[in-house]
């Protein structure tokens, strides 16, 4: 019997150092079918493309999302048609995005900041949010969002990036939108 507990001791520590070394996330870099735009995810993706609305204009939505631990991570992609209204078509995104996490609105003071990467326009309603809000169920759950436009020739193209989790974890909402390139 002796012999047994020996050998399990040694083997437990190793069992417990080597789930030490494995990674919660496995970050990959994305991209969008036909475009250079790439980011990470800390998880594989599932993918989707569809026509939503926004601010009155129908567009094709594509879509890269997955569920990293309790947190729900997505990135998604929309091309404006000429002469749209970018920054009615951004805050209106905003807005329903907000609404959808039952988010109060107004923003409190130091819930939203100016988020602006390399290669995007400038615009007042490219921002960051962090708010707390619930999911459909009801539970609550943080947000963390970003909004933005890059030119591509003549077309413009928004981007949207968000992080849903029980409770916020800055580290994963801030490598996941500085990965966010044109």
């Amino acid at each position: 019997m002796r012999t047994h507990s020996k050998a399990l001791g040694p083997s437990l520590l190793l069992a417990l150092i080597l789930s030490a070394c494995s990674p919660a996330e496995n970050w990959r870099d994305v991209g969008f079918e036909g475009l250079t735009l790439k980011a990470q995810l800390p998880c594989k993706p599932d993918r989707t493309t569809r026509s939503v609305p926004l601010g009155g204009v129908t567009v094709d939505l594509q879509v890269v999302g997955c569920e990293s631990g309790t947190a729900m991570v997505a990135v998604m992609t929309a091309a404006l048609p000429a002469g749209t209204d970018i920054g009615a078509v951004m805050t209106g995104w905003q807005k329903a995005t907000l609404a959808n996490a039952r988010v109060a609105q107004p923003l409190a003071a130091g819930q939203q900041q100016v988020w602006h990467r390399p290669g995007q326009i400038p615009l007042p309603s490219s921002v960051r949010v962090q708010a707390p809000g619930q999911r459909v169920n009801g539970e609550p759950v943080d947000m963390d969002a970003v909004w933005g436009a890059l030119a591509q020739g003549e077309q413009v193209r928004l981007v949207h990036a968000v992080v849903y989790e029980p409770k916020r974890s800055h580290q994963l909402a801030n490598t996941l939108f500085e990965s966010i390139n044109p």
